[in-house]
């Protein structure tokens, strides 16, 4: 894995967890874009940075899906900024991804405890 500047490395998702970490954090109210990437990054202990290259398209597809919705308002450094909101859509697909997600990494798990086991 690519080392960051700062020693940290750099950590790769899975196609569509970005969409259920925005999702999640949503789940506990109302927040602007920059606010849900410092909290999916203080969440994850730092591991998990996401750029506003990557943030910004899936805030979008997910308001194309009606899984959240937005309004403008004043951030707390009195900026405009954009809130996005999680749709009652949003909710029933988040328990959907994070069934997914639970079945994915039990099987990952599963394989890599195999794997050791043999090896």
């Amino acid at each position: 894995m690519p080392k960051k500047p700062d020693g940290a490395e750099k950590t790769d998702l899975l196609q569509g967890t970005l969409d259920m970490l925005i999702l999640r954090t949503l789940l506990f109210g109302p927040l602007h874009g920059h606010s849900i990437a410092h909290s999916i990054q203080q969440t994850s202990r730092e591991v998990i940075r996401v750029d506003h290259g990557s943030l910004y398209p899936a805030l979008q597809r997910l308001e194309r899906r009606a899984w959240v919705t937005a309004v403008w308002g004043t951030s707390e450094n009195n900026r405009r900024a954009k809130y996005y909101r999680l749709t009652p859509a949003g909710k029933r697909q988040l328990t959907a991804e994070s069934s997914k997600w639970d079945r994915l990494t039990g099987a990952i798990a599963q394989i890599m405890r195999t794997r050791e086991e043999e090896g």
